[in-house]
């Protein structure tokens, strides 16, 4: 056989390429969020940065490797004590992750941060994020640095600069002020705010029925318009690292795929009241993947935003616009977060006093015509249709529909397709997270659209051949993995079986690899083969949509989140600025993914043979050093 190009650090092998061409998979995505980039000890505040020079190595390592595109979480900005990017703000970016780098002499915003400055604010890499350190060191670089603009050092920066606040001034102006609001009233979130004893009027500054709204905006403005500036300063470096990276990464070929969370910050909350449904909040239902439900406490669009009097978008979907609008600019493709949430929103009472006890009683918004008077007016199900020997949140307590009930349900999600096709993208760079359950107007929305749903296959029961979670009954247009930002990584998964358990998966996974004796008897022996074999599964299903979350791919065995949960290793995992050799090492010694022999394994599964499956498995020999009849 003539030997095949090898690989450079940033175009894949064609072994994979044609391995994945052979397979159908048309995008094999890496999942990682901003806090977990790597960084050099000369460029690290104490979090992650996607544009550190580490960073960059990152995403040629990841292309070199064959992957397609970059899955990042919500991008927006977080406070010091809750690092989640689900409770960030939806339109300003999170100014903690700039890089360093940028500030520095031959950086595009060089001269306004001394040098002794960087050296202060950079610290030895430490393996989880430091948020509250960095948040504190890039609000003192920043404070420099727009004291240093406003004195005029960089007078080529105030043509961008200006051009920015003009161009998002909708945004930026109520973000702005909810930052300096809170800085007024001692970092309080707005529901606290007092004024004299009592409730702060500011508290209903954008109502439409507040008193002298308006005029009181343009006091604050007037009264805070330094602080404005300097957000507008901070937020145009931010989106200007954006955009740079989104460059790299098109110039590598990797798609940039953003993170449309169904959360939002305490300040949209307050910016977007009137965009709300009053006295109700989302959250989960009792499921599978949480039996007792969770109380997220996320405002939930009102349906009669949707439209407006004259019958033009409504307040709600004009905040869904000018989100998915600035999305679309920014990303090549839009995770979905929690689609159930802009279809078939579960809510509760947001003045129960025991919220957990209220998601757990709870329903859905649009398939409640039997709870007047709160629930039924937004009914859009009929009693007729709702199958009562089930919970509510069943998938099925809705059993049919018509298609004007359809439309009714689709007119958030039609919207956002609609966006997506205006900025020139497919409807098949929407991933929607669909996990344990898919009710059924929900998935009557995705099918009109041709999308599909996750399959995690570390979730899949291999009691029940039709389990959502298992490959074997995943479609073209879904996305499979092995588990996500908010699951346990394959490595500890597996380690944390029972002897009965891996005996089961390794049958199993025998079974759907096609497998002979010798071959399961080498999976069994080499405890790294197995997560291989389960990504192998992944690669030989119909699904044409791949995703490694980074914790899967580098042999990690800490968790990034525990859903549900406030610690202070929640959202802090990443990786060191040594992860090219860490994932040579840990491929060798079989505690990493070695994607060639996941390669050949769903190849072989396929019945293939011959040259490329040769190859491959040569390539998979490499790396991990295992010489043995798999495949």
């Amino acid at each position: 056989m003539t030997e095949a190009p090898t690989t450079t650090p940033d175009h894949p092998h064609p072994l994979v390429q044609a391995g994945l061409l052979a397979l159908g998979v048309k995008k094999l995505v890496f999942g990682i969020h901003d806090a977990s980039f790597p960084a050099g000890a000369s460029e690290d505040p104490g979090c992650g940065s996607p544009r550190s020079r580490a960073a960059e190595r990152l995403l040629a390592f990841v292309r070199g490797l064959g992957f397609t595109g970059v899955q990042v979480g919500p991008q927006g900005l977080t406070t010091a004590h809750n690092p989640s990017p689900y409770d960030a703000t939806l339109f300003s970016r999170n100014v903690e992750t700039i890089a360093l780098r940028t500030f520095e002499p031959d950086g595009p915003w060089a001269g306004l941060v001394r040098e002794e400055t960087l050296r202060r604010a950079a610290c030895a890499t430490v393996p989880r994020a430091d948020h509250p350190r960095a948040h504190a060191v890039m609000r003192g670089v920043l404070d420099e640095a727009f004291a240093a603009f406003e004195r005029g050092d960089r007078a080529d920066l105030e043509v961008p600069v200006r051009a920015f606040e003009a161009q998002h001034r909708a945004w930026l102006t109520p973000d702005a002020l909810y930052d300096a609001l809170r800085g007024a009233h001692g970092g309080s979130t707005w529901t606290e705010w007092t004024r004299g004893g009592a409730p702060d009027p500011d508290r209903s500054l954008w109502r439409a029925e507040a008193r002298g709204g308006e005029q009181r905006r343009a006091q604050l403005v007037e009264e805070h318009r330094r602080e404005l500036r300097r957000y507008a300063f901070a937020q145009a470096i931010a989106h200007a690292e954006h955009a740079e990276l989104r460059r790299v990464a098109g110039r590598l070929g990797l798609a940039l795929y953003g993170d449309h969370q169904i959360g939002l910050s305490d300040g949209d909350a307050w910016a977007y009241a009137d965009c709300f449904l009053r006295g109700y909040r989302m959250g989960a239902p009792p499921s599978r993947t949480n039996p007792e439900g969770q109380p997220w406490g996320y405002p939930v669009l009102d349906p009669c935003q949707y439209t407006d009097p004259g019958g033009g978008p409504g307040a709600a979907l004009r905040l869904l616009s000018l989100r998915v609008d600035k999305a679309f600019e920014e990303y090549d493709g839009l995770r979905i977060d929690h689609p159930h949430g802009l279809v078939c929103p579960w809510v509760y009472r947001a003045d129960s006093g025991d919220d957990l006890h209220a998601v757990q009683h709870g329903a859905r918004l649009f398939e409640s015509p039997d709870l007047p008077p709160q629930l039924a007016p937004y009914a859009i199900a009929r009693a007729d249709q709702l199958d009562r020997a089930l919970p509510r949140y069943a998938d099925d307590w809705v059993r049919s529909l018509d298609e004007e009930q359809i439309d009714r349900y689709a007119v958030v999600f039609d919207a956002i397709v609609a966006a997506a096709a205006a900025h020139g993208r497919a409807t098949s760079d929407l991933v929607c997270e669909v996990l344990s359950t898919q009710p059924v107007p929900l998935g009557r929305v995705l099918a009109r659209h041709g999308l599909g749903r996750f399959r995690v296959l570390q979730k899949a029961s291999l009691d029940d051949p039709s389990d959502v979670y298992r490959p074997e009954n995943a479609l073209p247009e879904d996305w499979v993995m092995l588990g996500t930002h908010d699951t346990r990584p394959i490595w500890a998964v597996v380690r944390a079986w029972t002897p009965e358990t891996r005996a089961r998966w390794t049958d199993h996974l025998s079974g759907v690899l096609r497998l002979g004796p010798t071959d399961r008897a080498a999976l069994t022996s080499r405890a790294g083969l197995l997560p291989a074999a389960m990504l192998a599964s992944l690669l030989a299903s119909r699904a044409e949509n791949v995703m490694v979350f980074f914790t899967d791919l580098f042999g990690f065995e800490e968790s990034y989140n525990a859903p549900g949960t406030v610690s202070d290793s929640n959202w802090t995992l990443r990786l060191p600025p040594t992860f090219e050799a860490m994932y040579t090492n840990r491929v060798r010694l079989g505690e990493a993914l070695c994607l060639p022999r996941a390669l050949a394994l769903a190849l072989r599964a396929r019945g293939a043979r011959g040259e490329l499956l040769n190859g491959l498995v040569k390539l998979a020999e490499s790396m991990d050093g295992l010489a043995s009849p798999l495949p």
